[in-house]
């Protein structure tokens, strides 16, 4: 690979890093808000943090093709920490009072962007725990596989992942009181169904990318 393919692929990688820790730090903050989702003519209510958390699952899966796994765990670390790091920042601002001709009070602020304690907790671990596996299962399939059927191993790792991350972000809420237990299977289920379309709908996008990307970047062989 020349310098001119190398330095492509470095930029490369930041701008999929900065999608990825845009992506799950917008859907930290404004998971807040429900929307409704009809599907087959069933109304499904889900939250609009759901919208950007399933870009994630896409750019690790990217980075993982062609970078590899070490690269893979890198971004999902970096996400945590700027997820952290936006949070105290949002504490700060949360505790800043308002001064009285602010367009926003201090109350309509904290309703909005107040993150709760046990919601903040339950992202945090739900995300960490689904985004390693998913690495890992992707890597499982492609050593399994020897670097063929892509649409297989992205499937099967996001599937996969994105359960976890459904049911451990929904005990840890249920257990903490944010989210009373009458509501766990059907948000549940309307959540992972969700992210299990976002999968297969992100499958063609993969290919797109790959295929325009040849030439440039090579597939990491681990």
């Amino acid at each position: 690979m020349d310098q001119k393919n190398k330095n492509f692929k470095e930029q490369f990688y930041l701008i999929l890093t900065g999608i990825f820790i845009a992506s799950l730090v917008a859907s930290n903050l404004i998971f807040q808000k429900f929307f409704t989702w009809n599907f087959l003519s069933i109304d499904f209510e889900l939250s609009v943090g759901i919208i950007a958390y399933p870009v994630t699952f896409l750019v690790t899966d990217l980075i993982s093709e062609l970078y590899g796994q070490k690269r893979a765990n890198q971004v999902v670390v970096s996400g945590f920490f700027a997820s952290i790091f936006t949070t105290l920042l949002v504490l700060i601002s949360v505790n800043a009072v308002a001064v009285q001709w602010s367009p926003i009070d201090n109350i309509t602020f904290t309703k909005v962007f107040g993150l709760t304690g046990p919601a903040f907790f339950a992202s945090m671990v739900a995300y960490l725990t689904a985004q390693l596996i998913d690495v890992r299962i992707f890597h499982f399939w492609k050593r399994l596989t020897k670097g063929k059927h892509l649409w297989l191993r992205n499937n099967a790792s996001t599937m996969f992942s994105q359960l976890v991350d459904t049911s451990v972000i929904l005990i840890i809420l249920c257990l903490a009181g944010v989210i009373e237990w009458e509501r766990f299977y059907s948000l549940w289920m309307m959540g992972w169904l969700f992210k299990v379309l976002v999968a297969l709908i992100d499958t063609p996008i993969i290919y797109g990318i790959i295929y325009l990307l040849k030439g440039k970047i090579d597939i990491a062989k681990e």
